[in-house]
Formats: structure tokens, C-alpha cells, sequence
């Protein structure tokens, strides 16, 4: 369990207040709200996005709230997936595997070689980011975030730019993928579908305020 604890952010009418939120050490925990309700505000304080004093964060015995952003060591993946557009998927792969790892070594190539079947990117592995689907630039964010030697990842909307049926056969996917990576992961959307698919642990956020957790069924 890592441990948020005396988070308080406040702009104009608007306050996000948490007194205190447990994240799970493994399967993903779901934070749901509508627009404005301080998801995506929370997200951007963890992510270090949104720099803020006075709260803490203790995961396994440290702050991470203390640390330096790139010292957090979270897997994060954005709406918008945050590619490079003119590099390929698998250089915009490489380019964050091997600067959080210090190169990329024998065993961290067949991971990515196992997750790159896994998430089925076999076909658009040599396309230019600029010119993939909205499914395929997700599932790339995917394997990015999770070779980039996280504590654990942080999912922000991560269907919101896909269409309907996409949105299920993502989810699904990202479901097998999980398991297989066997990270903590925190997911924020304003979809039911997305914490009936694939959340364990489940919080609301209403006007800043969240709920208290419970087990989905």
C-alpha cells in the first residue's frame, strides 16, 4: 500500500482536499468523477505536473511528494498519449526505455519484444507515430509507460480518444496486459465502463472530495 496523505489544492471557487488515500500494491484502483470534479487536478499533483507543497506521498518508506519529478519513477500515460510524432512507434518506445533504464540490455529487449506481441503493435512497429490509429498510438503509450521502470502507473482517460467499439477491445487488452505486468495502477476516467472492466479498488470524486474506496466486484 503506498500512502497520499494532507493533499490540499485550491484555485479561485475551486478545492481539492484528501485527507488521506490508499493506493493498492497490485490490480488498478479507479478514481471516477465528472469533468471538474478534481480528477485530473490530483493526477497532475502526483504526476508532478502541478507542483504543490505540503502533502506526502509514502510509498515503501519513501516521499515520492519530495522527490524530483524524474525521480518519481512513474509510468504515465496522458489523453492524448504524448508521442513523438516524427519518430516510429518503436524509436518513441526506445527513446524512454533507454533513459530510464541507462540503455537497453538483453533482458529489457525481450521484454519489449514480449510486450510488443502481447499488445499486438507488430504491424505499425516501424510507422511514424504521426501516422498511427487512435488504438495503436494508445497501446504504444502502454508499453512505453511500462518499460520505463516504474514504481507504478498512472492512467489519465486513457479510452476517452477512442471510439465506442475501440473503447472495449482496448479495455480488454489493457486488462491482459495488466495482469502480465503486475504493477499498481491508478486509473482516472469519468466512464463506468472503463472501472467495471478493469478496476479492483474504487473511489468517486465529487467537488474535490472523494469517496471512500471499495472492492468492485
Amino acid at each position: 500500500m503506498s500512502l497520499i496523505k494532507n493533499l490540499t489544492y485550491k484555485e479561485g471557487d475551486f478545492s481539492l482536499e484528501v485527507p488521506q488515500l490508499e493506493l493498492a500494491d497490485s490490480g488498478v484502483t479507479s478514481i471516477q468523477g465528472p469533468s471538474g470534479s478534481g480528477k485530473t487536478t490530483l493526477f497532475n499533483i502526483m504526476t508532478g505536473i502541478l507542483p504543490l507543497n505540503g502533502w506526502s506521498w509514502n510509498f515503501k518508506g519513501e516521499d515520492l511528494a519530495k522527490l524530483p519529478v524524474a525521480e518519481r519513477r512513474l509510468g504515465v500515460v496522458f489523453q492524448n498519449y504524448e508521442l513523438f510524432p516524427h519518430l516510429t512507434a518503436a524509436e518513441n518506445v526506445a527513446i524512454v526505455a533507454s533513459a530510464r533504464n541507462k540503455g537497453i540490455d538483453a533482458a529489457l529487449k525481450e521484454k519489449i519484444s514480449h510486450y510488443q506481441k502481447t499488445l499486438q503493435l507488430e504491424k505499425c512497429w516501424n510507422t511514424k507515430a504521426a501516422l498511427l490509429s487512435g488504438g495503436e498510438k494508445q497501446r504504444i503509450a502502454f508499453l512505453r509507460a511500462v518499460v520505463s521502470n516504474p514504481r507504478l502507473l498512472l492512467l489519465d482517460e486513457p479510452f476517452s480518444a477512442l471510439d465506442e467499439k475501440l473503447r472495449a477491445e482496448s479495455r480488454e487488452m489493457l486488462r491482459i496486459f495488466l495482469k502480465e505486468v503486475s504493477l499498481p495502477v491508478l486509473l482516472i476516467t469519468h466512464d463506468a465502463e472503463d472501472v467495471k472492466a478493469l478496476a479492483q479498488y474504487h473511489l468517486n470524486i465529487r467537488d474535490g472530495r472523494l469517496s471512500s474506496s471499495a472492492t468492485v466486484d
